[in-house]
């Protein structure tokens, strides 16, 4: 009876934080949803909700809409596929940045740390100075090529016999991605105006460009990372622990170090070639998820995802609004919030700090 009482006792307990939990998921999907919907709503042009939802259900449903053409290509060719990119590089950087600090064992890992995003910017820009591209995908092409380029050469400074010693990976990062800094800059100086401008604006990154050609490869990519990464989240939970205690429980360290890079490196190229240089989502967020969730991969990696896709659509919106009618580069408002967000999770891991 001792039994029963006490399991009695603990279930309405269990029951609360259950429900708790699950209400953080349902409150995180609905955020998203509501940001999805501005997105869509929010722009020089006021199309009325009630137009829009006729539009997007004449696409997918066949339903007759009474919208005229311009509409129609407001909502359905610019604000959708923009509003899809966000939510879709959103939720990779921040899968991304979980990665990353997860091999590297450090707080500051994000995709800067491994080189990809300044070899994608300097891609771009000799694209746009240059004049030169891969094939017939020009910048985007350029910027992948740079990215990986980029992601060999910090795989070559930081690898260390059968693994990753996180030292190497965060100072061959810093190294790398200063010499790429550099030469950006070198063919910035070079630049006309004119190219300066879409150079200056594409390293600061936008979605504004994204259409809906770009959407299903990255989508693809996203996914499968996705995917991969939530059925190795045990793996990641042990290596975030320790390489020695992560060994013990027979997962082959080295290896799924170099997979989680390779992983890391494709998800960031691929959307760094779409939408530029973004910062600090893949810093930011898995932080914010780790106070929501806790530090359990499975459900980080989820958090993470929900939250980048809607931190960026967010941070969009305000990109376009804030100055209208000139748009900001996201870049520079992720900064603006993401620094702020950063700084005080500091001071607040100071004060809980022992003296």
């Amino acid at each position: 009876m001792t039994l029963v009482a006490a399991r009695s006792r603990q279930a309405p307990g269990s029951l609360s934080r259950a429900r708790h939990r699950a209400g953080r998921w349902i409150a995180a999907g609905v955020m998203l949803v509501l940001v999805a919907l501005a997105g869509v709503l929010i722009g020089q042009v006021f199309v009325d909700p009630g137009t829009v939802a006729r539009i997007v259900a004449s696409r997918l449903l066949g339903v007759s809409s009474v919208a005229n053409d311009v509409q129609e290509r407001i909502v359905w060719d610019v604000r959708v596929p923009r509003v899809l990119a966000g939510v879709i590089v959103g939720a990779a950087l921040a899968i991304a940045g979980v990665v990353i600090q997860a091999v590297v064992r450090n707080p500051l890992g994000d995709p800067y740390v491994i080189g990809v995003t300044p070899g994608a910017s300097l891609g771009a820009v000799t694209a746009i100075v240059l004049g030169t591209g891969i094939g017939s995908l020009g910048v985007a092409g350029a910027a992948f090529a740079g990215a990986l380029l980029a992601f060999v050469g910090i795989v070559a400074l930081a690898r260390r016999g059968q693994g990753w010693a996180p030292g190497r990976v965060i100072l061959s990062g810093v190294a790398i991605g200063y010499l790429l800094s550099a030469a950006t800059y070198f063919l910035q100086i070079r630049a006309t105006p004119a190219q300066l401008q879409r150079a200056l604006f594409w390293t600061l990154g936008s979605i504004a460009g994204v259409g809906w050609m770009a959407l299903p490869l990255l989508t693809a990519v996203v996914a499968l990372g996705s995917g991969w990464l939530l059925l190795r989240a045990p793996w990641l939970d042990a290596l975030a622990a320790g390489p020695e205690l992560a060994r013990s429980q027979g997962v082959p360290v080295g290896r799924f170090q170099a997979e989680l890079m390779v992983i890391a490196a494709l998800v960031t190229a691929s959307v760094v070639a779409v939408a530029g240089g973004i910062g600090f989502v893949g810093l930011v967020v898995p932080h914010v998820a780790r106070l929501v969730v806790g530090p359990a991969h499975r459900r980080l990696l989820l958090a993470s995802l929900l939250l980048g896709a809607t931190f960026l659509p967010a941070a969009d919106i305000l990109a376009r609004t804030l100055l209208a009618p000139v748009e900001l580069p996201i870049g520079i408002v992720t900064a603006a919030v993401g620094a702020p967000m950063f700084i005080a999770q500091l001071a607040r891991d100071d004060r809980g700090a022992p003296a």
